[in-house]
């Protein structure tokens, strides 16, 4: 059934030729809207489910709280299986360390390093792609009678989650569609389907992320995001010293 689902959504998801029309934003105009849409730009609390999915494989699903402050802060915490429970990641600007409960000091990690399944540590820490990349319009493609503008995003800085992305941006909208993440060498790594748009935090967002490995046919992760709260966090949930009692 999976499969009969999945490939009925790329036959949706398959672009057609369209007579281009300028659009009306700049390529960051519509990048920075794009976000918007994703994740809201406040500070705010989310419920992450992430279900890895491997040929040959037991399933895997681990549950996640995420603190984020702004743009350059965020907290993420293991809440299941039993056994992670109290593995907790701290990202100040691009600087993410892991907290593990029988390691004494915490460990410095990478964006690019694998959460789960298909799902790298950036794609959770530091979701945001605007002010990491800078954007160009490739192009305008019409899928499923939809006009999107195709943005090709190119990492600013060595040591982000992705050296490039390419990412699908409906015109009137701004709702991504989806996305192709590829490293610093060019290799397409894996491709993100945004779908189950609902009413979450004050706005339509996509709560369901499937990402699809590219190199290893019928692997894949799907992220799920629930109770998602706008609201003030402190400054100190975000310090080095505050980490032991996120493992608690």
């Amino acid at each position: 059934m999976r499969s009969v689902v999945w490939i009925a959504t790329v036959l949706l998801c398959a672009p057609a030729a369209a007579a281009e029309v300028p659009p009306a934003f700049s390529a960051e105009e519509i990048l920075l809207k794009s976000d918007e849409v994703r994740y809201p730009q406040l500070d705010y609390t989310v419920h992450v489910t992430i279900t890895s999915t491997k040929p040959r494989a037991k399933e895997r699903t681990s549950t996640y709280e995420v603190l984020v402050k702004g743009r350059e802060h965020a907290v993420v915490k293991t809440l299941t299986p039993r056994a992670d429970k109290g593995r907790v990641l701290l990202m100040r600007g691009h600087d993410l360390w892991a907290y593990l409960p029988t390691v004494s000091k915490p460990l410095r990690i990478s964006l690019r390093e694998r959460l789960i399944g298909d799902v790298a540590n950036g794609d959770v820490a530091r979701a945001n792609f605007s002010g990491d990349y800078t954007p160009a319009i490739l192009r305008q493609e019409t899928v499923a009678g939809q006009v999107y503008d195709v943005l090709e995003l190119i990492a600013t800085r060595p040591d982000v989650t992705y050296g490039k992305v390419l990412l699908w941006v409906e015109r009137n909208t701004r709702h991504p569609l989806k996305a192709e993440f590829y490293a610093i060498s060019g290799r397409l790594l894996k491709t993100c389907l945004y779908s189950q748009y609902k009413e979450i935090a004050g706005r339509l967002r996509p709560t369901q992320l499937i990402m699809r490995d590219a190199t290893v046919a019928g692997q894949y992760s799907t992220m799920t995001y629930e109770r998602m709260t706008v609201e003030p966090l402190p400054d100190k949930y975000f310090t080095k010293d505050y980490m032991k009692k996120h493992m608690e």
